[in-house]
């Protein structure tokens, strides 16, 4: 049996779609049955890098300015279907599980035309207009967070594939390893700050502000994109309790080591905070109809993340001071987020891959 998976553009599409990989393995798949499709993001990185088959095609979305790219993306979206059909045909591929990204509407139609099942999965609370579309001939649709119900009535909401880190995650147990990763204090109070797996600029001047705060009580671990690496380590440089990564594959480590963390709202970073327990401040991207707002939605509510504005700096630095020099509020929050849904969806996505495959 083999399995076809889509997932381009960011982590939140394929750190979820390897999630499901890995169990599909533990159900005896090969990994090299395991054949993913992708564009020349992350993902063409990322997935060879762990292991699996990876086929690339040249796909783009709409550019939001006048450009002959959109004149040519019909064709370029039935040559992308084409190759993942020829695949399918090839590999002999018995299902289709897409995650999301501009590969997503080329792998549904590849689907469609050699007639093997399709499974998607929506990440974000507000899902995007390619998986509303696709989703109508899906066999199977899947959603991370309750809200995707206005735009999915038919989805299940299981929440959003981790790998299996998180499920054997635990911060008592790894926090000294962590800590001693990034050089901070094993007594100190500490801040992670991530903006996903691309970085955000917003997030990184809020970080060299943090950084410069009077008699700051608190360290800091400062997750700040690849691009921004450079430009951010040398700010660092001389200022005490700043430590400056450009990227992290290990994102429990972070977790681990933090007593709090300020991040955006990404679907990924939602759910590894919440199955982490890791009490957090979410600055959304105001961008995409404030979707990254209702995904943290139910971890509000429950207590555990506090959502501010990026337009408003002073708030979130008030936010976060006043939470690192208040432990009773942070343990408050860490317990609030119990019964994390996220834990079991790679394997609620897996069980199911087999199922229409095998059908």
């Amino acid at each position: 049996m083999r399995i076809g998976i889509a997932a381009a553009g960011s982590g939140g599409h394929v750190y979820p779609a390897l999630a499901v990989a890995e169990v599909l393995m533990s159900r005896g798949i090969a990994q090299d049955d395991i054949v993913f499709f992708g564009g020349d993001r992350m993902e063409a990185d990322v997935i060879p890098a762990a292991g699996f088959p990876f086929v690339q095609v040249q796909i783009h979305g709409i550019r939001r300015s006048l450009s002959r790219d959109n004149l040519t993306l019909p064709l370029k979206v039935r040559t992308a279907r084409n190759v993942i059909a020829d695949t399918i045909r090839q590999r002999n591929i018995g299902a289709m599980v897409v995650f999301g990204g501009y590969v997503a509407g080329p792998a549904a139609l590849a689907a469609s035309k050699t007639g093997i099942p399709l499974i998607v999965h929506e990440a974000n609370a507000q899902p995007g207009v390619a998986n509303r579309l696709i989703a109508r001939k899906a066999d199977t649709v899947f959603a991370s967070y309750a809200p995707a119900l206005s735009k999915l009535p038919m989805a299940e909401i299981i929440g959003s594939p981790l790998r299996s880190a998180f499920s054997d995650f635990d911060r008592h147990e790894a926090r000294a390893t962590a800590r001693q990763r990034y050089g901070v204090d094993q007594d100190a109070t500490v801040l992670g700050i991530v903006g996903g797996s691309l970085g955000a600029s917003a997030l990184n001047e809020i970080a060299r502000h943090l950084a410069a705060v009077d008699n700051r009580g608190f360290d800091i671990i400062h997750i700040c994109g690849a691009a921004h690496t450079e430009e951010f380590t040398a700010l660092s440089q001389g200022v005490d309790g700043w430590v400056v990564e450009g990227y992290e594959e290990d994102m429990a480590m972070l977790y681990a080591a933090g007593d709090l963390v300020l991040s955006r709202g990404g679907a990924m970073t939602i759910a590894e905070l919440h199955a982490t327990r890791t009490p957090a401040v979410i600055v959304p991207l105001p961008a995409g109809g404030a979707y990254q707002g209702m995904n943290a939605i139910d971890a509000v509510d429950a207590g555990g993340f506090v959502v501010v504005d990026q337009s408003n700096t002073a708030q979130v630095i008030e936010t976060v001071t006043a939470l690192l020099d208040d432990p009773d509020r942070l343990a408050q929050m860490s317990d609030a987020l119990t019964d994390s849904p996220h834990l079991s969806a790679a394997t609620i996505v897996a069980d199911r891959v087999l199922e229409v495959a095998s059908g």
